[in-house]
């Protein structure tokens, strides 16, 4: 082959893939109506567990993401992950192409986020993440999970004596309120020998998340952890979502 077509003909390739795979004509929706928590459009074209921007009808306001959760007669069905206020019809929708992903790395460690993976902890901005994972993921085979052999010590006697508890293993901790669920999973984040924690308060009250972080977790615990935060007052969609992103982080 001709020397100067093998140098134009790679880069007219990338060229060719990346027009292929680019959104040149892009049709957004427009909000029909909104009844409680789900949000009725026209269009655009998604598929469910995809996620859209829809901004108020005027421009005003902060656009809201959804997601896309079903189709009826040719609508499409989207619940917020967010306050709706502004929102009504005629409010655009703008399809993302793809999952709700949430960043992570490093920089989550001693912060604490929302069910969006925004910082609320009043430390400013987290710091630049490269990854990005997708809170949807489908179980593993049951045949590719690891037994659970291993001990993990929680620095906790009572446990790691009487209750040991192994890697993989899942526990559930059940007593009424004021009892110390609290204080004992801030001393188990505190002393375990684990690298890393990651605490999902959902559905706590918002006048004891602060007692928490403060009091149980304390600054030795949150150095080493990402707390993901979904108070009691905030949409059950929501609450769904920080459990979704925890799991992910």
């Amino acid at each position: 082959m001709n020397p100067v077509l093998n140098e134009i003909l790679p880069p007219l390739d990338r060229m060719k893939k990346r027009m292929s795979e680019a959104d040149i004509a892009r049709v957004n929706g427009r909000v029909e109506q909104i009844v409680g928590l789900v949000i009725e459009s026209s269009g655009p074209s998604a598929s469910v567990g995809e996620a859209c921007w829809i901004t108020a009808a005027d421009g005003t306001g902060q656009p809201v993401l959804a997601e896309v959760v079903g189709f009826r007669q040719h609508h499409v069905l989207l619940m917020p992950l967010g306050e709706m206020r502004g929102l009504g019809p005629g409010s655009e929708v703008v399809k993302t192409g793809e999952p709700f992903k949430i960043p992570v790395g490093e920089a989550l460690l001693g912060r604490v986020i929302d069910a969006m993976g925004k910082p609320i902890d009043g430390k400013g901005p987290l710091g630049p993440m490269n990854d990005k994972y997708p809170i949807h993921q489908d179980p593993p085979s049951a045949m590719a999970r690891r037994r659970i052999e291993t001990p993990v010590a929680t620095g906790v006697r009572a446990i790691d004596s009487l209750l040991t508890l192994g890697e993989g293993q899942r526990l559930g901790i059940f007593s009424g309120s004021g009892v110390g669920k609290s204080t004992l999973l801030g001393m188990i984040a505190r002393n375990t020998e684990a690298d890393i924690n990651v605490i999902a308060l959902v559905g706590e009250r918002g006048r004891e998340v602060r007692d928490f972080l403060e009091r149980d977790l304390g600054e030795k615990g949150l150095e080493r952890s990402v707390v993901v935060v979904a108070t009691s007052d905030q949409p059950s969609l929501i609450r769904i979502q920080a459990a979704l992103v925890a799991t992910a982080i």
